[in-house]
């Protein structure tokens, strides 16, 4: 009923626990906290919170425009509602070092599992589009370094993305990996990676976890699980997924209304009453309290 029943700090230990055994952990992208929990009953191992879903959510694009504020409620809406851990997009920290400092901190208040900071400039762009542009090696180190040093509690999770692939090309990519790495980073975000070949040559420069982007329409082909993790990844997200999914049946649903006038057609693509009843846990709160729920739902 009502939130997750575990502590943030215990998700955070926990996850951490999973991602030193060296298995590949799927998160994929919830767009909303109700997605959260369905991605926790199919039985995925945490939740991913884009940035850019956030701002197709306020019917904005990706170009760097959400507030922390709004981010991170938004965070914390999503990581309450499941027991996962959640690992969320906070761009290239909504600011200066400081900034990242307190960026680092509303998260773990808002009970995120840990956060990527990434190294483009500011406003930044979607990491899947052309003309990105990125900070000097200086920079970049500076965000991860103020990100590691604020946070309170060790198991927060400091993942610092790079999106130098996209400008300056693999070996760029490898070098600055490697320098974030030493900068504090707990895992490696490499953003727009072109081939296997080019994870693995990640991989291979450095010893933290690493995480695979496999969102549709990009720069990336979209591996399978075991693919990525053949090469060594450790986590691997769908960002934009499930929101995409939404929204084309949401499209198709429109349109078969304004031109039948009734959804009659397509109640066998809906998420049954019954189920959503179901996910939202309506009898554990007749369990509290049985004027909330005291009927049953025909299927």
């Amino acid at each position: 009923m009502l939130y997750a029943t575990t502590a943030p700090a215990e998700k955070r230990r926990l996850f951490r626990e999973r991602l030193a055994s060296g298995e590949i952990l799927r998160f994929p992208g919830a767009f909303n906290p109700l997605s959260a929990r369905l991605i926790e009953q199919k039985g995925f191992d945490g939740v991913y919170i884009s940035g850019a879903v956030l701002s197709a959510d306020l019917g904005l694009p990706d170009i760097g425009l959400t507030t922390l504020t709004e981010v991170a409620g938004r965070g914390k809406q999503i990581a309450r509602m499941t027991e996962l851990p959640a690992i969320i997009d906070a761009d290239t920290g909504f600011g200066e070092p400081m900034n990242v400092a307190r960026t680092v901190q509303e998260m773990e208040d808002a009970g995120l599992a840990g956060l990527h900071i990434e190294d483009q400039v500011n406003p930044k762009r979607c990491g899947h589009l052309d003309g990105k542009q990125v900070v000097d090696e200086s920079t970049a180190l500076q965000r991860i370094r103020a990100a590691v040093d604020a946070r309170r509690d060790p198991n927060f999770l400091v993942m610092a993305r790079t999106d130098i692939r996209a400008v300056d090309g693999l070996p760029a990519a490898v070098d600055r990996a490697k320098k974030l790495v030493d900068a504090g980073a707990d895992a490696i975000f490499p953003e727009a990676m072109a081939s296997l070949e080019e994870f693995a040559a990640i991989r291979a420069a450095v010893d933290v976890p690493l995480l695979a982007n496999m969102t549709e329409f990009g720069k990336s082909e979209l591996f399978t699980v075991q693919q990525l993790a053949d090469v060594g990844m450790n986590l691997v997200i769908w960002p934009v997924s499930l929101l995409r999914l939404a929204m084309g049946s949401a499209v198709r649903g429109l349109d078969e209304l304004e031109a039948s006038g009734s959804l009659n057609g397509l109640l066998g693509e809906m998420q049954h009453r019954a189920d959503l009843y179901e996910l939202i846990d309506y009898e554990g709160y007749n369990r509290f309290d049985t004027s909330i729920f005291n009927f049953r739902v025909a299927r």
